[in-house]
C-alpha cells in the first residue's frame, strides 16, 4: 500500500496499577507525505524510557476512564504503534504539526 495521501494513526494505551488496559488511537493528516519510518523515529525519540509519554503534554486525550488512585496509578501512557490509514482524521493537527510539538 502506498503512503501517498494516507492519514497517520497513532495507537496508544493506558495501563493502570491493576494492569487494566484502555486502548485508544488518534488520526492525523499527512499532507507532506512524511514516511512512517521518519514519523516513528521522531515519536520514539520523544518517549520516556523508549515507551511512555504523558498524554496531556502531547495534547492528545488521556485514556484514564477508570477510578484513578493517586497512590498507585500514574499518568504515563504507552506508545503502541504508528501506521498509515484511510480512516478519517480525528485531530485538527497534521502529523508534521504534532511532531513539531513533541
Amino acid at each position: 500500500m502506498s503512503d501517498s495521501n494516507l492519514n497517520i494513526q497513532l495507537s496508544y494505551l493506558y495501563r493502570d496499577a491493576g494492569n487494566y488496559k484502555q486502548f485508544g488511537n488518534i488520526i492525523f493528516s499527512n499532507p507532506e507525505n512524511i514516511p512512517l519510518e521518519v514519523i516513528s523515529a521522531k515519536i520514539r525519540a520523544a518517549l520516556i524510557d523508549g515507551e511512555y509519554f504523558v498524554a496531556s503534554k502531547w495534547q492528545i486525550p488521556a485514556l484514564q476512564s477508570f477510578h484513578f488512585d493517586e497512590e498507585l496509578d500514574h499518568n504515563w501512557h504507552e506508545f503502541e504503534d504508528i501506521e498509515s490509514t484511510k480512516e478519517e482524521v480525528t485531530n485538527e493537527r497534521s502529523i508534521s504539526e504534532f511532531l513539531n510539538q513533541l
